[in-house]
């Protein structure tokens, strides 16, 4: 145990000053010896995942002697055995995954003590220099061990505030995979809600007096991460970072690819045009509109509209934006005189098409042609409920409509009326592989909404995963609604996140890539009824290959 290390660590975090570290996954103890060199304030040698034994582990633990750089394993579960072998090779601390409560937390707790507070068992290892530090180690040990618990289940919601309250344990850190599929959004990085509770659970503990870590997934979101509050942050997994070096390299010469679960390359690209078609030559820029910076407008009390996409910005047959209802607030019934695109954020609500009542979860989308009498609601009275909305038009409008409709609740796996709306449940939708690593969803189109004007859906890109280079004979829209998005349009690059939106103009050759290691998701617009992209050479993505200059 390195007590000058773990003390110096701790006096930064109570001056609210980030410490940055690396998860190491891989066994060679350079990868951590390179860590100690480059300064960084901690390691977590991952024991759960993975294939280190402890052998490996413990190199990896003498690569930080004599060091400033703390080491933490993450062991491979609430074990007595686990955590006294980890503390005892000379590890500064332990990481303890899946703690869902008071009782787990105080047990790991008193696992990582030695009597009478605790019940570890004092052995001549590395910790007490093979017996030699009986006293000097027992002494300083209780002290100073790290127990970081690892928040990953969304049944931990209710108990962080109870958590806060628990001496011994002074740093927490949050598992976003594990929280987003035990919340039912399986292999995403941070699913619907997901992001909003880890940080409303962040302040909890924040006001408790306790700090926080997490993973950043790319360079932005580790500045992201920064300014949220967390001070833990991980620059990333050893294997991951390794993997987003070499894919960029790759790309600089036209070699990227994804890795398939057979461990093999993607196949090769299809087929594309040199350039795009002189006819698509635009005559505007993009624009990437954060939330925050559109125009607002109250529709009725409680219920405010932020255009992100639409006329301010020279958007053609194309409004976007995020709807807030405050609890409890209502839409009235109206008509429009073009579709409409409704996407469920976050919160509770209900929409109903002329008194057919349809309950949303979370990402579930519904579609109502123009002239098609609707209405929305709120029916939390506690928490806002948040929508996406998209419009064929730069002029959006609605009409009141005072016509009764007798109300019937559909049932929760009702996809919409034949002729009319369309319902898709986010669970349920089929989707199909876009592009390498990517999984998509149509949502309307005029193959499934004859007679629809405009053509969109929904697109899940895991790490590295992309889209060939492309333009539209039409806008788009793009809202990024999980992770961190780079866009690239003729070689500016973009990093989009946090429902931020982006509008590509027609002509405009561009791709979204995830750099990240996590997932990243978004909800796109066409302005067109079909959904077709021209691929490009990935050159006219380029500053150097840009088509238009």
């Amino acid at each position: 145990m390195k007590t000058a290390a773990i003390q110096r660590l701790r006096k930064n975090l109570a001056a609210d000053t980030p410490v940055v570290g690396l998860w190491v996954t891989l066994e060679a103890p350079s990868i951590t010896e390179m860590a100690v060199a480059l300064g960084l304030d901690w390691v977590v040698i991952d024991a759960e995942h993975g294939h280190l034994d402890w052998k490996e582990i413990l190199e990896h633990v003498r690569a930080t002697v004599r060091s400033d750089t703390v080491a933490l394993v993450r062991i491979a579960e609430l074990n007595l055995g686990s955590i006294k072998r980890a503390l005892d090779i000379g590890a500064d601390g332990v990481v303890v995954p899946w703690v869902e409560s008071v009782e787990q937390l105080e047990q790991a707790i008193a696992f990582a003590r030695y009597p009478p507070e605790g019940v570890r068992g004092i052995g001549a290892e590395r910790a007490t220099c093979w017996g030699q530090c009986f006293v000097e180690h027992t002494a300083e040990a209780n002290e100073n061990v790290f127990v970081v618990p690892i928040i990953e289940t969304s049944r931990t919601l209710r108990q962080v505030p109870l958590l806060a309250r628990v001496e011994g344990a002074d740093l927490f850190f949050f598992g976003p995979a594990d929280y987003s599929a035990t919340s039912g959004f399986r292999g995403q990085w941070e699913g619907p809600g997901v992001a909003d509770q880890i940080l409303s659970m962040k302040d909890t503990l924040r006001r408790a007096g306790k700090h926080c870590g997490v993973l950043a997934t790319s360079e932005e979101d580790l500045l992201l991460r920064r300014d949220q509050g967390f001070r833990m942050i991980g620059l990333g997994l050893d294997g991951g970072l390794l993997l987003r070096s070499l894919r960029s390299s790759l790309r600089a010469v036209g070699r990227d690819r994804n890795i398939m679960a057979s461990f093999v390359p993607t196949p090769g690209k299809a087929a594309s045009l040199e350039r795009p078609p002189e006819s698509m030559r635009p005559d505007r820029v993009e624009v990437m509109s954060p939330v925050g910076s559109g125009t607002k407008v109250e529709i009725e009390p409680g219920v405010s509209f932020e255009c992100l996409v639409g006329s301010h910005i020279q958007a053609r047959n194309l409004t976007t934006g995020i709807v807030t209802f405050m609890p409890g607030a209502e839409l009235p019934y109206h008509t429009h005189p073009f579709s409409e695109s409704i996407t469920l954020l976050r919160g509770q609500a209900v929409v109903e098409v002329e008194g057919r009542r349809y309950e949303l979860e979370a990402m579930d989308n519904v579609v109502i042609p123009r002239a098609l009498a609707h209405h929305a609601r709120n029916v939390s009275h506690k928490e806002p409920a948040v929508f996406h909305i998209a419009m064929p038009t730069e002029a959006p409008t609605r009409k009141l409509v005072t016509q009764f409709f007798s109300r019937r609740t559909m049932p929760l796996s009702a996809t919409g009326t034949k002729g009319a709306e369309r319902v898709n449940r986010f669970r349920t939708a089929p989707r199909f592989e876009a592009g390498p690593n990517t999984a998509f969803i149509d949502y309307f189109n005029k193959d499934l909404m004859p007679g629809i004007e405009m053509s969109g859906g929904y697109g899940l890109f895991g790490p590295g995963g992309r889209l060939p280079a492309h333009v539209h004979d039409f806008d788009e829209s793009i809202c990024i609604i999980d992770g961190v998005a780079t866009c690239i349009v003729e070689g500016r690059r973009y990093p989009v996140g946090d429902r931020a939106t982006a509008l590509v103009p027609r002509g405009r050759v561009h791709y979204f890539v995830n750099d990240s290691e996590g997932p990243m998701a978004m909800l796109w617009v066409y302005a067109g009824p079909v959904p077709e992209r021209i691929i490009v050479q990935d050159r006219c993505a380029t500053v150097e290959g840009n088509p238009w200059r």
